[in-house]
């Protein structure tokens, strides 16, 4: 869950992505700080206020990755000392994007891994039903033996035999 200055500087940052019409260079751009503050030494640097802002943020000017803009907000976030809610930032910009957009990012966890046709089928059906473009991602896990977990938004359906079993389980216990 983003905290509240994640989802003021997403929005921030959005809001800069809509006038310059360029969302997709921003996306890139927050991927691209994301990643570089993912690695745990230089986020830990980053971080670090016994370190003068202006060393720290000098480390990141240098950086060759990052375009003006990126570099800009780089900089920003590393003097705010909000290296560390980067990737909250960026998964706040996807979904003002996919809001903006119209489209719905939704998980489906499987035991098994999905064939392309029950991805396809998965993806037709929920967009029909929210009249939304989806964008689906599939993850495995064995765990719930299976059936099917779908999240989208703050919607969860959870279709799982192992959640079927847990609620036998507690109906025979009550009893």
């Amino acid at each position: 869950m983003a905290t509240a200055a994640a989802k003021r500087y997403a929005k921030s940052v959005f809001e800069l992505a809509q006038a310059d019409g360029d969302l997709e260079a921003w996306a890139r751009r927050l991927t691209t700080i994301r990643e570089l503050f993912a690695d745990p030494k230089l986020a830990a640097y980053l971080g670090n206020p016994t370190v003068a802002t202006g060393e720290r943020q000098a480390l990141v000017s240098e950086s060759r990755w990052l375009d003006k803009e990126g570099t800009n907000l780089a900089m920003l976030l590393v003097e705010s000392g909000r290296v560390k809610e980067a990737a909250d930032i960026e998964t706040e910009f996807q979904r003002l994007s996919d809001e903006a957009a119209g489209r719905v990012r939704a998980t489906a966890t499987t035991a098994v891994e999905l064939t392309s046709a029950d991805r396809d089928h998965i993806t037709r059906e929920l967009s029909r039903r929210l009249g939304k473009d989806v964008r689906l991602s599939v993850n495995v896990d064995p765990r719930i033996l299976g059936g099917l977990r779908l999240q989208f938004g703050d919607h969860v359906i959870d279709a799982s035999i192992a959640t079927r079993l847990e609620q036998l389980r507690r109906r025979l216990v009550v009893n």
